[in-house]
């Protein structure tokens, strides 16, 4: 009981950043925003879930050379989408918001918002812990907590117009800040 209760509490804390992003895509997301919560809560949550499985995995013999590296790549891939949502926002030239759906950055923002759950994977080997159930309850949290950032940034959005691309943006570069100085 233990393991489930402490899952729960790693899952809250792996899930703020997948809640802030969430939070900025729902902003500016201009349709269904059943279907962005369900492609988010899908990709968010089953790569929270994977990386701790696949930090697990690394942990048993690559940790060094992977907490080495994890920070400064999560970092530069908010800094990236971040940027370019922050120009579009003050852009003149471009009328829609940026497509922040497309599969590319999709897979960008997974990778850059599970990189810590790849390092909780790998604090699982050393612990011994065995991250099966611990890895799925992560996964489910970062999902739901996705969910409810889409609707909410949605509720944002209506209010701040084309505003919301520079909001989401900054948010971005904020999370990428905060990982940045984690190193």
């Amino acid at each position: 009981m233990e393991v489930v209760s402490t899952s729960l509490l790693i899952g809250v804390g792996l899930a703020m950043d997948c809640l802030a992003v969430s939070f900025a895509a729902g902003a500016h997301q201009r349709t269904s925003r059943i279907k962005a919560a369900a492609i988010l809560a899908l990709f968010f949550g089953g790569f929270q879930c994977g990386m701790t499985l696949l930090g697990w995995v690394l942990g048993t013999g690559f940790a060094e050379i992977v907490n080495t590296y994890d920070n400064l790549v999560a970092a530069a891939l908010l800094f990236i989408i971040g940027g370019k949502m922050t120009y579009e926002g003050f852009s003149d030239r471009k009328e829609e918001s940026p497509d922040i759906f497309n599969i590319l950055a999709i897979i960008t923002l997974s990778i850059a918002t599970s990189i810590d759950a790849l390092a909780v994977g790998i604090g699982f080997a050393f612990l011994e812990i065995i991250p099966l159930i611990p890895s799925f309850i992560i996964g489910i949290i970062s999902a739901v907590f996705s969910v409810a950032g889409i609707y909410t940034g949605g509720k944002v959005g209506h209010l701040l117009g084309k505003k919301v691309d520079i909001l989401g943006g900054f948010i971005l570069i904020l999370i990428g800040l905060k990982v940045f100085f984690q190193l």
